[in-house]
């Protein structure tokens, strides 16, 4: 099976007490997920976890293992509790050190602010020995390569700086495509269609996302493929089954 054919993985590893605790709302998983599927690369897990060593040198071993790659997302400023970096390095075997680049970078960067590098700042310049860095348009502290683990800021408009230096980047497969069509029906009715549809064509898979909407029920069906053909079968041949089966479609979802 050559490169692009294969299914290309990823894991996530969410870090943070303030996500757990609900005073922050997580919006990296929807961004990872989305910029990795443009990659060729499917999000299969995503974990949260506590500001904890154990918690974290564990989720990371696992995860690491698990998939092709590992991206991580908090836990990297520089305040006594951004811990990611140690747990990393700890999960990895390997000492932390202060990478020059990286101290270079932000030397430059704070040289005109108030207090300039100051210890505290500069512990974003800490990385697991080995490492290479994430370029960071947008508050210079980068992030952080290191084999098949990535570890990024847990701030959504940073991450997304350094998604946008990665991209390209990234060995991956085919794009994972999608279609989707809504109807006002409960997915149990349809179920029996759904399973038909999905097992006549072995490279789909068919989600099912109900919702109660003006007093209705609904569900939208989300068609993914890297098959733009079968994409493109197997959607008109759920549309013509739901209608056939008196419940009209709407293409693109409700």
């Amino acid at each position: 099976m050559s490169s692009q054919d294969r299914i290309w993985t990823a894991g996530l590893l969410v870090i943070g007490d303030e996500i757990l605790s609900g005073r922050t709302h997580d919006k990296n998983i929807a961004q990872i997920a989305s910029w990795l599927q443009v990659q060729g690369i499917r999000l299969t897990e995503a974990r949260v976890v506590s500001d904890n060593m154990d918690a974290i040198v564990a989720a990371v071993n696992a995860l690491r293992a698990s998939y092709d790659y590992l991206f991580t997302t908090g836990g990297i400023g520089p305040t006594h509790d951004d811990i990611t970096v140690d747990a990393v390095a700890q999960a990895l075997g390997v000492p932390v050190v202060v990478h020059p680049e990286a101290r270079a970078i932000l030397e430059d960067y704070y040289a005109d602010k108030p207090g300039g590098l100051t210890e505290a700042r500069l512990r974003m310049a800490r990385v697991p020995e080995g490492a290479s860095l994430i370029p960071n348009r947008m508050s210079a502290a980068p992030g952080i390569k290191w084999g098949n683990v990535h570890i990024m800021a847990g701030v959504p408009t940073i991450t997304a700086q350094m998604l946008d230096a990665l991209t390209g980047t990234l060995e991956g497969g085919k794009v994972l495509l999608s279609e989707t069509l809504g109807s006002w029906v409960a997915e149990s009715e349809v179920a029996q269609i759904l399973r038909r549809i999905e097992k006549a064509h072995e490279a789909i898979q068919i989600g099912s996302y109900p919702f109660f909407r003006e007093g209705r029920t609904g569900a939208n069906f989300v068609i993914r493929s890297t098959d733009a053909e079968v994409l493109r079968t197997a959607s008109q041949e759920l549309a013509e089954a739901l209608e056939a089966a008196g419940y009209p479609c709407t293409m693109g979802g409700i």
